[in-house]
């Protein structure tokens, strides 16, 4: 199994981007899709969830300015970001736990992760 994420670059602040991030590979199901940041010289930290029934999550930085959204049937996952602010810049990572066959135990999977850019 592979993530792909793509989406991010450089944009000023207020601005938006969508992120993407798509899975290749023998799955059974994707359990949870989620998004990931890591600033320079910080500890990476959860962005927003959504489960497999559609329910997202999101931390308290950017709530009511991300909206993520699942595609099961692509095997993908969105994270759009409205109102970009310089403290989001960071490089976003996508991750899923999933079964690859039925019955297997769930494993996280990462992508390589994208970098966003917000300047002031």
């Amino acid at each position: 199994v592979q993530l792909q994420a793509s989406g991010g670059g450089l944009v000023q602040a207020g601005g938006s981007l969508r992120l993407s991030c798509a899975a290749s590979g023998v799955i059974f199901d994707i359990i949870v899709m989620g998004w990931y940041r890591q600033a320079p010289g910080k500890e990476r930290e959860l962005v927003a969830t959504i489960t497999s029934g559609g329910s997202p999550d999101y931390s308290d930085s950017v709530k009511d300015r991300f909206a993520i959204f699942r595609d099961n049937a692509k095997k993908a996952v969105y994270l759009q970001m409205n109102g970009l602010k310089p403290e989001d810049t960071a490089v976003y990572y996508c991750k899923f736990t999933l079964r690859e066959v039925i019955l297997s135990r769930p494993r996280d999977y990462w992508g390589k992760g994208t970098l966003v850019t917000v300047s002031s």
